[in-house]
């Protein structure tokens, strides 16, 4: 076991590897794999852009026995169905984590909201009860990690999270954009896609290196059989990332509804709220902080204008950054994400039904922001042309609000990143509404008073159609 040294405390670090990823490549493709007349399952999707047939791939790091990937070569090669039980995952978790108990048993509430949601209403593929097994199965063994350390080193909790960043608003809107350009400056952190996964996976060890492995291997798996996911939403290992997957490991978080259809587990967050997720979320960043101290946080996603309530009880210095878009350009965008997004997971897709969805959430999240406007609270407010335009201005009020410091050399490192192209011009992908049962000229109605009361640039409008909302 190895350790090191953060405030004092011996913090400790797992280094076992247990086991190996092995995807085998047998052959190319003779016929006797998934043929073009197979179910297209992700398991034959994956052989099919892998040009051969494909077995067994299992990872097995610091307790993750029982989490088998199965990658079967039968063109149908789907188990039969079992609901996950609330207890089952639980024990399963204390018992490789080698504990009693969870310290804050607060999430076990959440959590069965969840499961219960998934097993009844997300009409789960056996690959997609899998899936969501092996990801509840993480979030939990972080959860006891967090106890381990937090037992060796009690003053992790005491970490002062100094006036975080929260940029949020209307997704599509260049909040990716702004918050990695910020990101730019050394003195700014936000967490990164391999650390929410492994939240003590920041220091420089062999235990990092074959986590950071594993996490690319999940990426080249899921782009493999969500091709599209890439040209959506661009991730990468070392990528900052949205922090809703912060709150998801204590199972608060709309994360899970871009994933799988839990109508009944949206009700309950809406009704319960996010204020246990957002405790959790502080105390996560108090343990990258331990690890990678002395910088501001800049934390970005859609979903926090969905907790602003919340985000406020437990960080009182928190700065809000509102960032604004036309809303009926963007919601065929967001709708193809959640396609994407639950494909992989489900039986079937209604898209229909994620149509009905997306624009009920966004006309609720722009009512939110409007009411925020009108209480008099301190938010700066951006829209999407100020940030593609005039990218550093942005960042200059962005910088004004939040009482940081733009230094020549962060300013440096900005403008060197947005002189790579690839960094500030993506080619935006048309999707239809009416492929999802919106209508434009509906949905501009039912955003006017939002698109009227920040002055937002309209981008798109048609005719109306006979195709109902």
């Amino acid at each position: 076991m190895a350790r090191s040294h953060v405030d004092g405390c011996r913090m400790p670090f797992d280094v076992e590897n247990r086991g190996t990823f092995v995807l085998v490549h047998i052959a190319p493709y003779t016929g006797y794999g998934p043929s073009l007349g197979a179910r297209q399952t992700p398991q034959n999707i994956l052989a099919n852009r892998l040009e051969g047939n494909w077995i067994w791939g299992k990872l097995e790091m610091a307790g993750t026995h029982d989490e088998q990937f199965a990658l079967h070569t039968r063109a149908t090669g789907y188990s039969r169905r079992r609901p996950l039980r609330a207890d089952d995952l639980l024990e399963s978790a204390l018992r490789r984590g080698k504990r009693r108990d969870f310290a804050d048993r607060s999430f076990i509430r959440p959590f069965e909201h969840l499961l219960k949601a998934c097993n009844e209403e997300a009409d789960l593929s056996a690959f997609g009860v899998r899936a969501l097994r092996i990801d509840l199965l993480r979030c939990l063994r972080n959860l006891l990690r967090f106890d381990e350390v937090e037992a060796a080193c009690p003053s992790v909790l005491s970490r002062p999270i100094h006036a975080p960043v929260f940029i949020t608003g209307m997704p599509r809107s260049g909040t990716t954009f702004l918050h990695r350009l910020i990101l730019q400056d050394p003195a700014t952190i936000a967490p990164r896609l391999f650390q929410l996964v492994y939240p003590y996976a920041s220091q420089a060890s062999v235990a990092t290196a074959l986590r950071k492995k594993w996490v690319s291997v999940q990426l080249a798996l899921f782009r493999a059989i969500a091709p599209e996911l890439n040209a959506l939403h661009p991730v990468a290992v070392d990528s900052p990332e949205e922090c809703t997957d912060i709150i998801a490991q204590v199972f608060q978080s709309l994360r899970f509804d871009a994933m799988y259809r839990v109508p009944s587990y949206n009700s309950w967050l809406e009704r319960s709220g996010f204020l246990d997720g957002y405790r959790f979320h502080r105390r996560f960043l108090q343990h990258l902080d331990a690890q990678l101290p002395s910088r501001r946080w800049i934390l970005k996603s859609p979903d926090h204008i969905f907790a602003l309530p919340d985000i406020r009880k437990v960080y009182p210095d928190a700065r809000l950054v509102l960032v604004h878009r036309d809303p009926v350009r963007v919601l065929a965008s967001v709708a193809k994400l959640t396609e994407v997004l639950r494909r992989p997971f489900a039986r079937s897709v209604d898209r229909i039904g994620i149509g009905r969805e997306v624009s009920a959430s966004w006309l609720d999240g722009a009512r939110r922001m409007s009411d925020l406007s009108s209480n008099g609270a301190s938010v700066l407010h951006l829209n999407y042309r100020q940030i593609t335009s005039s990218p550093l201005d942005a960042v200059r009020a962005v910088y004004g609000h939040c009482g940081l410091v733009l230094t020549g050399e962060a300013e440096g490192r900005m403008r060197s990143w947005l002189r790579t192209r690839v960094n500030v011009r993506r080619q935006w992908r048309e999707y239809k509404l009416a492929d999802f049962g919106l209508d434009a000229y509906l949905l501009r109605e039912r955003f006017a008073h939002y698109t009227d009361r920040f002055g937002i640039e309209i981008e798109y409008f048609e005719r109306p159609t006979a195709a109902m909302v």
